[in-house]
């Protein structure tokens, strides 16, 4: 348990003036018993300031990140044995234009220190060997299989042969074959391809008798046959006599192989998925990067663990029912494959998972659970941040969403090399910006954001950004709606500081609430979309009954055209988040809109087309409310007057089938007309005069 700031020691460094910092008013914000003192120079002719309080033993907050490395030795040759934590509060707030205006920033900043750490996130496991496939053109493959077999154990697969040549010595296995598919990851690679060329290197002696036979030369030092030069005169075959590599009939071409690592050198890899997955490596032709990905092999050697950063909820999918696909969003996001349907549910592949996220923020239901961090977590450090900034007399705060590797980078180098970031923009981290959906964004705005900026960079998939628009098309189109004027969520691009500097400079403040909510955003989608919207609708200027919104959303309605709905009730079997529902006692069809999440699989299932969906927002209050969106008159049973079906389904039958041979006699209509059990006893009673198949 993470023990509250106020019981911590913070170290302040304006590192040598060059940020403005107040130390009674930060020890005011964070409700601290005394000024804390402001250093120049912590990380060297005040390190004393450091070192003395390594003593007590008590956790200590120091206001810096370059000099991590420092202080973290420092510590260990003490023997510290409390928590170190750091705070970048000088690329992300005091170095800036607006430094001097950074202290409420500064104080949000340091307010994520006393928030626990999240809990421990289930761990993947992976075992590789160091078998390594490397696939290719022969020149390439076989230069590097040189290189590394002496650290891994090498195998190669030749996708040509046109120049390059076999070892003289046969120290690994090489293959060649096209059409080569390959599934797994790190320690559990498959790969299957087809065996094209006549000469199969796994039988191949390399005894030189093919070449000398060859009139056109066609067969080169690879021992593969080029197709453009032989003539097909088949001396070779004969050279070959019994050692039976070369064949030009070979029926049975398919071959597999495993391995725990892949290089793949082609032009074009054999996987093509924006993230490639654990232990797959395809550098392409430049030389650089094909070291480059050699190097990161060599370290892929061992056991390792990652988290499991997501799974699904079967209960709550609403892939499928009955073999009918309704939605499939979080499968087509998946930018590595990770995700596959399951029955009726779809499932993630905790190996393949990298963590994105995009698959949780797509996700209408709430049946993908990400973790990493989970929502509430986020939730967490969104309120306590904007409380700080509030308090601290902050206003129209944005927060300003990144990632850990190439969107913090970006934000340092805005830091140090430009204007850095306006007093009022407040940088969270998180894993990965895909992850971050309607019920994380509508629960900052809930908490008192003015703006939402989430900062991607040129290499993430676009089905990531597409994703993030449509999200961030939602929110915005609810919060409009309800009266919160201008742009409240921002997909801002940038690849360096100078392309992010005009567009984070530019924002102008969007209305937000008069008063920030206090919950705790939950970890379950829908409920905390539940929480958010009840509390931005209760302060809108302009409250709504109903919000349209476009085809797509995760709100809305289901139409029925009653002329057409026979009550047979397979959408409410079909319906996943029980939005629709029956009743016991009479043939009717209710529906809670709460519950719908617009995925589709009651109009795919009505027999009938009687169903037809609309998106929209209906009021917290009307959207709990059970409504009937269908009733008929029983019908009863004409033997025994039991209520078994509606009228409206029973006519229908009869009027679809009188015309048919099997109920051209009065006794089969009139059975169409009973219930199960008295239309059993009626066939009994009745075996005489039944038709059959032969009486047609």
């Amino acid at each position: 348990m993470d023990m509250p700031i106020q019981e911590k020691k913070l170290k302040l460094c304006s590192c040598n003036g060059s940020i403005a910092l107040d130390g009674a008013v930060l020890a005011g914000i964070l409700a601290l018993d005394a000024p804390v003192p402001v250093c120049q120079a912590l990380c060297r002719q005040e390190i004393h300031r450091f070192t003395g309080d390594l003593r007590g033993g008590a956790e200590l907050i120091v206001s810096c990140t370059q000099e991590a490395p420092l202080f973290q030795e420092l510590a260990e040759e003490a023997g510290f044995s409390g928590r170190l934590q750091f705070v970048n509060i000088r690329e992300l707030a005091g170095w800036s234009d607006e430094g001097r205006l950074a202290q409420a920033k500064i104080a949000a900043l340091l307010s994520l220190t006393g928030i626990p750490n999240p809990d421990p996130v289930p761990a993947v496991s992976y075992v590789s060997t160091g078998s390594l496939l490397i696939i290719g053109p022969a020149e390439a493959a076989l230069a590097w299989a040189e290189q590394m077999r002496e650290r891994l154990d090498v195998s190669v697969l030749l996708t040509s042969a046109r120049s390059g040549q076999l070892p003289v010595r046969h120290e690994y296995p090489v293959h060649s074959g096209k059409s080569i598919s390959i599934n797994g990851y790190v320690g559990q690679f498959k790969i299957t391809w087809q065996q094209d060329n006549p000469i199969d290197l796994a039988l191949c002696t390399r005894c030189n008798a093919c070449l000398k036979a060859c009139p056109e030369e066609a067969i080169g030092y690879a021992y593969q046959i080029d197709p453009g030069k032989c003539s097909g005169h088949r001396d070779c075959v004969a050279a070959c006599g019994g050692i039976g590599a070369i064949d030009f009939n070979r029926t049975e071409n398919a071959r597999e192989e495993s391995a725990d690592l892949i290089l793949d050198l082609s032009a074009t890899p054999s996987i093509r998925l924006p993230h490639l997955p654990m232990g797959y490596l395809a550098p392409g032709r430049d030389p650089l990067d094909q070291a480059k990905a050699a190097q990161e092999l060599l370290g892929l050697v061992g056991e390792f663990e990652k988290p499991r950063y997501a799974e699904i909820e079967p209960g709550l999918c609403a892939h499928s029912r009955n073999k009918i696909v309704g939605c499939g969003q979080c499968i087509d996001v998946c930018s590595t494959g990770a995700i596959h349907p399951a029955g009726d549910s779809a499932e993630i592949d905790p190996h393949l998972c990298l963590g994105c996220g995009g698959c949780h923020a797509v996700c209408p239901t709430g049946a993908v659970r990400y973790a990493y961090p989970r929502p509430s977590d986020i939730g967490l450090r969104l309120r306590k941040m904007l409380a700080a900034y509030a308090a601290a007399g902050g206003h129209n705060g944005c927060i300003l969403f990144h990632d850990g590797k190439a969107g913090r980078e970006l934000l340092m180098r805005l830091g140090q090399q430009g204007r850095g970031l306006p007093a009022r923009v407040i940088p969270l981290e998180v894993h990965d910006v895909a992850s971050t959906g309607l019920d994380v964004l509508l629960g900052a705005v809930a908490f008192g954001a003015s703006q939402c900026v989430i900062l991607y960079q040129s290499h993430e998939p676009e089905g990531y950004v597409e994703a993030l628009r449509k999200q961030t098309g939602y929110g915005e189109a609810i919060l409009n709606a309800l009266g919160y004027g201008g742009s409240h969520f921002i997909l801002m691009a940038a690849d360096d500081h100078a392309a992010l500097q005009n567009p984070i400079w530019s924002l102008t403040p969007a209305d937000t609430i008069s008063e920030p909510a206090v919950f705790n955003l939950p970890d379950g989608k829908r409920r905390a979309l539940e929480f958010s919207l009840e509390h931005l609708a209760k302060l809108a200027s302009q409250p709504q009954e109903s919000i349209p919104l476009v085809a797509g959303a995760p709100f809305g309605t289901v139409h029925v055209d009653k002329a057409k709905c026979t009550l047979c009730m397979s959408c409410v079997s079909a319906c996943p988040t029980r939005a629709l529902t029956d009743a016991p006692d009479m043939p009717r069809l209710k529906f809670i809109e709460r519950n719908c999440v617009q995925c589709g699989l009651c109009v795919k299932t009505c027999p009938e087309g009687a169903l037809s969906l609309e998106s929209r927002l209906l009021s917290a209050t009307e959207a709990k409310r059970e409504r009937i969106l269908n009733e008929a008159e029983p019908f009863p049973c004409v033997r025994c007057n039991k209520p078994f079906g509606t009228r409206q389904m029973i006519e229908t039958l009869l009027g679809r089938l009188s015309g048919h041979s099997m109920f051209a006699g009065g006794n089969a209509l009139r059975r169409l007309q009973m219930c199960a059990d008295c239309r059993v006893m009626d066939m009994m009673e009745n075996k005489s005069v039944e038709p059959t198949i032969f009486d047609l």
